[in-house]
């Protein structure tokens, strides 16, 4: 079964596309990836997988490092 999924997130666009440049689009295993669009100052991911571990799989390594970037942001703000 084939599963796909979208976050689209608001604000820092462009910091948060240079985040996920270095970033693998396409996992190993090839049972997921993702392709990233900025549009304006929202950056849209749009995850495509095989199954709903491989999905669960991608969408943890992105929020996890998009939670990684908003505590290193308040940090520095402080």
């Amino acid at each position: 079964m084939k599963l796909s999924a979208e976050i689209i997130l608001e604000g820092d666009a462009h910091n948060i596309e240079k985040l996920f440049a270095a970033e693998e689009k396409a996992f190993q295993n090839q049972r997921a990836s993702y392709d990233l669009k900025k549009e304006k100052n929202k950056t849209i991911f749009k995850i495509t997988a095989e199954d709903s571990s491989a999905l669960r799989a991608v969408l943890n390594s992105i929020t996890k490092l998009i939670s990684v970037y908003e505590a290193t942001k308040a940090a520095i703000k402080e």
